[in-house]
């Protein structure tokens, strides 16, 4: 969901900085505005006037409609995984992938360019994902990194995640889907 509301946070929080990646501490009391609550993170603007990404394990620090939100997002997530292949599953936590800056999940960006499952040879299965960066220098990759081998290692039967930011081919405006064209105003 992308909003724009405010929360006094209930605790510190440490918070990872938009673009370059580097790490900072929200402390409690201070309010933030949310501009983006969407696949279990939180961009927020501090206030200092930075942008900031908060994660999900600190949902509870924003508010309890923020871990209601989380908790919902989570059962839905396991009622229809069900019904699906592993492979189908993982391009289901793709897309609850975002990139922090950007109202669009990582698959209709266009930055997933592989998804495969392979059984390994000792039982399980592991998910190989290639994606890139709307941005070769942007500080996020390892978070994006970390919050797709996170997601993709929830899924029943994966028992290993290769994620890797790849940079060949370079991304551009044309990989994104038509919906995330709309969505951003770019047709």
């Amino acid at each position: 969901m992308t909003m724009r509301s405010h929360a006094m946070l209930t605790r510190d929080v440490d918070a990872v900085m938009i673009p370059y990646g580097g790490t900072t501490r929200i402390p409690a009391g201070a309010t933030v505005t949310i501009t983006q609550a969407l696949g279990g993170s939180y961009t927020v603007i501090t206030p200092t006037g930075y942008m900031a990404r908060i994660e999900e394990r600190d949902a509870a620090a924003l508010g309890e409609d923020f871990v209601a939100q989380a908790q919902a997002a989570r059962a839905a997530e396991a009622a229809s995984a069900s019904e699906k292949t592993p492979l189908d599953q993982a391009w289901d936590q793709l897309r609850t992938c975002y990139d922090p800056e950007i109202p669009v999940n990582i698959v209709d960006l266009g930055l997933v360019y592989s998804c495969e499952i392979t059984p390994l040879p000792d039982g399980g299965s592991k998910a190989c994902v290639r994606f890139t960066l709307t941005a070769p220098g942007c500080g996020m990759g390892d978070y994006l990194k970390r919050d797709v081998e996170a997601k993709l290692a929830r899924i029943q039967g994966i028992s290993e995640v290769d994620a890797q930011v790849v940079f060949e081919p370079m991304w551009d405006q044309s990989r994104m889907s038509e919906a995330a064209r709309l969505q951003l105003g770019l047709m």
